[in-house]
């Protein structure tokens, strides 16, 4: 149990860097569209975790007032994103975001 109270200020930033690392590999490397709205996610969690961590150990509440910002952001980014997955899907029938491409047009 001593080591769980040994937790300190790089050990929240360190799994915040590999969130946002795994996050943003999702977001670069694929093609699918839900994938890429879950690497989003996973980066807005990772500034979730720095939000909170500096606001722990600064003592102060601007780090949780900012985070419970991102959540909001994220709830709605949810849904607006996966509303435009379902109509993707409903017009190609798929959801692979190189198919995509002819909405330029």
């Amino acid at each position: 149990m001593e080591l769980l109270t040994n937790i300190g200020l790089n050990h929240y930033l360190t799994i915040s860097a590999l969130l946002f690392g795994f996050g943003l590999f999702a977001v670069m490397t694929r093609k699918n569209a839900i994938v890429i709205l879950m690497g989003v996610e996973l980066i807005l969690n990772a500034a979730n975790i720095n939000f909170l961590a500096f606001s722990k150990f600064n003592g102060g509440m601007e780090g949780v007032m900012f985070s419970l910002f991102v959540i909001v952001l994220a709830a709605a980014e949810a849904a607006v994103g996966l509303a435009i997955v379902i109509n993707i899907y409903k017009i190609f029938r798929s959801v692979d975001v190189s198919t995509i491409d002819t909405m330029k047009e």
